[in-house]
């Protein structure tokens, strides 16, 4: 019996170093592949309106990605809490004017079936697409624990959205396979091999980089912080050889958002270090310009979640300036009277369709009401289109995704007002 034992656990080694030198044997990426952005020539506008229309429930953390027609998909989860048994993964389309009916992508039931073993939540759904025009959908799953014991399943389409394969797990380490969670933009390498930002959260919080074949399996894993000092990475590239990454600060204060940079093309990074934007330890998103200009929408704000702000910079993310806030609100709690008054105001002027804001503002307050209130509006997610304007979504006071468009016409308007208004 003792031979067996010893047997059976030199195999398990031998299977873990093998599995180790897989996952870690550096594949060594050849730059950064670049978006082909049209000129945008539109006049300038900014609309808004809710995505998610599902009302007294939690939902949160949406992502979005443009369509071979051209238009949006967002997805995002709910359910009766964060973490609930009951949270499913959601999903509506864009046609330009208008947001479709949500529908239910998976649920936990159907990913444990999947990936044969125990799902006990969901969360986190980001979108990409593979060279050959697959559509993957990649999410957080949690068999044990917390958030910190997670790992990446993912389902694929080939149809854009409308129905999905079966749902597999994302080898990321030979260990478990726990603590991976996404939260990022996805990108593309030059020789089209696809890129996720991800982070860690056990026994540290740090973010990484998985670079990902053209069948979804794991190339590369790349390391961008270490100990505690950010997660939940977001890639801006400027060219094939530039890039940085902004992250979110989980460190000790003062809390700012974190950066790593590199020069050859993703083969090394820099160390991280703390820029000048205040992050309350909350996602934050960014996207680059076809100048070399860089946006970000983020908190920025030392503590809390309840102002949101567009920001840009211009010498490649080193120094930024405030553009617009999205949102901004009390920073203290108030009455639920009050939240209710002023987040009906807010649903009525977030969305032309929307007339009486009393239901939605019941929404909020069911999620940010224990006894006083407190708003939010956390995890923004922005791309640009390929036709060149900004598209936003982002969590509203818990209970419902927002959405909203502008673009370059609005931006450099935006722009012209500040510097007037900072001219003596």
């Amino acid at each position: 019996m003792m031979r067996v034992r010893l047997f059976l656990l030199a195999l398990l080694v031998l299977a873990s170093v093998l599995a180790a030198q897989k996952i870690t044997q550096r594949s060594v990426p050849n730059g950064f592949q670049i978006a082909a952005i049209t000129p945008d020539v539109t006049p300038a506008f900014l609309h808004s309106a809710f995505v998610s229309h599902q009302l007294n429930i939690a939902t949160h953390a949406a992502s979005l990605i443009e369509l071979n027609d051209g238009k949006l998909r967002a997805f995002w989860f709910a359910g009766s809490r964060e973490g609930a048994q009951d949270v499913t993964l959601r999903s509506a389309v864009f046609d330009g004017k208008n947001w479709g009916a949500e529908q239910t992508v998976i649920n936990r039931e159907q990913t444990q079936q999947g990936v044969w073993r125990y799902v006990k939540k969901l969360g986190n759904p980001v979108a990409a697409r593979r060279a050959d025009g697959t559509l993957v959908l990649y999410f957080v799953t949690v068999s044990l624990g917390g958030w910190a014991g997670s790992s990446i399943s993912f389902i694929t389409s080939h149809d854009e959205g409308a129905s999905w394969d079966t749902p597999r797990r994302l080898i990321t380490s030979p260990f478990f396979n726990i603590s991976t969670l996404i939260k990022g933009t996805p990108f593309s390498y030059a020789d089209g091999s696809l890129g996720l930002p991800v982070y860690h959260e056990f026994l540290g919080k740090f973010g990484e980089l998985l670079r990902l074949s053209a069948d979804g399996t794991v190339l590369d894993k790349q390391r961008l912080s270490n100990g505690k000092l950010g997660i939940q990475p977001v890639l801006l590239i400027t060219d094939s050889e530039h890039a940085t990454v902004l992250m979110r600060h989980t460190n000790a204060p003062p809390k700012r958002v974190i950066a790593t940079r590199t020069q050859d093309g993703g083969q090394t990074w820099s160390v991280p270090t703390k820029l000048t934007i205040a992050n309350p330890d909350a996602a934050l998103t960014a996207v680059s310009l076809a100048d070399g200009r860089m946006l970000a929408v983020l908190n920025n704000l030392e503590v809390g979640r309840h102002a949101l702000s567009l920001m840009l910079s211009s010498d490649s993310g080193m120094n930024w300036r405030s553009v617009y806030e999205f949102e901004h609100e009390s920073d203290v709690v108030v009455s639920v009277e009050q939240f209710a008054q002023r987040t009906a105001q807010l649903a009525v002027a977030s969305d032309a369709n929307v007339t009486d804001g009393a239901a939605f503002a019941a929404t909020a307050q069911r999620n940010k009401c224990p006894a006083l209130c407190d708003f939010e509006f956390s995890y923004p997610y922005l791309i640009q289109t390929q036709r060149g304007d900004f598209q936003l979504v982002y969590t509203w006071n818990r209970g419902l995704i927002k959405h909203v468009q502008f673009n370059h016409a609005w931006l450099e308007n935006q722009l012209q007002e500040k510097h007037i208004k900072d001219t003596p």
